[in-house]
């Protein structure tokens, strides 16, 4: 799993400070998930069991929401009593006057610990660790040296403020209130911190780029989520507003989390955030064994794996012997004496995820988990099972394809991948070595449906259909 490493110099000693770490969720060990930690804000003391109620209403919230709905086994929620010397967050009245006037918070200046501040940047509904994003205080130093102290291997952080006004925003470390809508604007926030989504309104000049859901290309073959167009109400909308935003389109209009509040997710964000979940960590937990000399081997040898299963379980297992089929959909597969050949055998799972969430058939990015048994076999019986494990994120682009078919690989270890074209009959067109950028020239391939087989070390671990036009 991808932690957030922290390096900082020599701070304050009042920055060192070791605060109350309490488990809000626990789906398993914390090497083996996406650990969210909730930090307090503006909660004094004697208010603190308040915030672990506030923190878990809220990870009870966002564990309703799909998908982190059916992925809630992939994730952790811890919080850090953080106690600050005054309540609420200060709100200098400076904000955008139209919408002040709707929202009446009283102008206060209070002593809180990450300087929660609404009006930020102009905005009255934005609540944020710096009134101007200049860092005057070091607030964001201050942030990553409590996690760094309290909880070095979190994956994200959600600063929680204990005010009952409406407000939030977005960055690295996303903050939410716990008044009006808050639950909404926290798992929104979320979706840009952890995510990497964009704001389905027009987000400004400043923050408008090429994103999950954001796009310029009108394009309807070629845009990022044209697996998706004609489904679920997804199509190409223009940003509404002036200039620039005439410029960006979306997927679906106001029928999106990303722009209204208490609307689901739409098709493309819980296929993004879905993807970035199986970046960050991998569904087989653990396997067994790892290891195994001759004095602990008995037949029939017994081969298991540990997954991290969504809800409803949405993983499929192929198993394969020698490369030939042994067992499909199950976690846990027995070989007897007569199964093995004198010499290395090779016993094989490959995992993939094939939520209907993630457009399997035709979808671009696909991630692929493996583990490898080699087990040396003669005639005095089975001598060493030795294992190893491999994650692979393989996009194959544009599917359908005129002239050239590409795929891009990122691989944990040195497998070597290859390719392999066949028809749909199975007869063979092109065997090609995948390094991490590699180009198929279809050109010349009649229009129809091809099966591309892609192999690691010669076991098949994914076969996807390719449309020649």
């Amino acid at each position: 799993m991808l932690h957030i490493i922290v390096i900082f110099i020599s701070l304050a000693p009042g920055f060192a400070q070791n605060f109350d770490v309490e488990a809000i969720k626990i789906a398993g060990d914390n090497t083996t998930r996406i650990n969210l930690v909730i930090l307090s804000e503006g909660y004094q003391t004697q208010e603190l069991n308040t915030f672990i109620l506030d923190a878990t209403n809220f990870s009870n919230y966002l564990f309703s929401q799909s998908p982190f709905l059916e992925y809630a086994n992939y994730f952790n929620v811890y919080a850090v009593k953080v106690p600050s010397n005054e309540s609420g967050a200060d709100h200098p009245g400076t904000g955008n006057v139209a919408h002040e006037s709707g929202w009446p918070v009283p102008t206060q200046t209070v002593d809180t610990y990450f300087n929660a501040t609404y009006d930020a940047f102009g905005n009255h509904f934005l609540l944020y660790y710096e009134i101007d994003g200049l860092s005057a205080n070091n607030t964001q130093a201050k942030i990553e040296t409590v996690l760094a102290n309290n909880f070095p291997t979190y994956d994200q952080a959600l600063i929680l403020v204990n005010s009952p006004y409406y407000g939030g925003s977005g960055g690295k470390f996303p903050m939410a209130s716990t008044g009006s809508s808050s639950l909404e604007i926290a798992v929104h926030e979320l979706g840009h911190s952890l995510f990497d989504l964009k704001d389905e309104y027009y987000p400004g000049d400043e923050l408008a780029a090429e994103a999950i859901n954001m796009t310029q290309d009108t394009n309807p073959n070629t845009v990022k989520w044209k697996n998706w167009i004609g489904t679920n109400n997804i199509g190409i909308h223009q940003h509404t507003g002036n200039g620039n935003a005439s410029l960006w389109y979306k997927p679906r209009h106001a029928e999106c989390k990303m722009e209204v509040l208490n609307k689901p997710f739409c098709a493309v964000c819980k296929e993004g955030m879905i993807e970035k979940t199986h970046s960050l960590i991998t569904p087989i937990e653990s396997f067994s064994p790892e290891e195994t000399t001759l004095e602990a081997l008995s037949f029939p040898l017994n081969f298991q794996l540990n997954l991290i299963k969504p809800i409803p379980n949405t993983l499929e297992s192929v198993w394969t012997l020698n490369n030939v089929n042994y067992a499909n959909n199950v976690d846990d597969v027995s070989i007897n004496e007569t199964n093995l050949s004198e010499g290395n055998n090779t016993l094989s799972v490959t995992v993939t995820d094939n939520s209907n969430m993630l457009k399997v058939d035709n979808h671009e990015t696909f991630h692929i988990y493996n583990v490898n048994w080699t087990i040396n076999y003669s005639a005095l019986g089975v001598e060493t099972i030795s294992s190893s494990s491999h994650s692979f994120k393989i996009k194959m682009f544009p599917n359908p394809t005129d002239e050239f078919l590409n795929f891009t690989i990122e691989n944990n270890n040195s497998q070597t991948l290859r390719v392999v074209l066949n028809t749909i009959d199975g007869k063979k067109i092109i065997s090609k070595k995948l390094n991490t950028s590699t180009q198929l020239n279809t050109s010349y391939l009649k229009t129809g449906i091809y099966i591309a087989n892609i192999y690691a070390n010669n076991t098949l671990i994914a076969s996807k259909k390719v449309v020649k036009h």
